[in-house]
């Protein structure tokens, strides 16, 4: 997130604004989706995340998806 230059309020904006693109469930410590979604300044933006058992969710890993150059 720190190379990226996002913040806490970029990783909300992804999860509320994004959509699941992807359901990962080979994972033996339970189901992780990937949203993509845009910062607060519009970069498109994945965040990795997880459910645990009592329905809070946890955030693996957020980055910035490089533009082609």
């Amino acid at each position: 997130m720190l190379d990226d230059e996002l913040e806490r309020d970029d990783v909300e904006h992804v999860i509320l604004k994004g959509r699941v693109q992807r359901k990962l469930s080979e994972d033996r410590r339970g189901t992780r989706y990937r949203i993509e979604g845009p910062a607060k300044d519009g970069r498109p933006v994945h965040v990795i995340c997880r459910f645990k058992a009592d329905g809070n969710l946890i955030i693996i890993t957020v980055y910035a998806l490089m533009e082609d150059v």
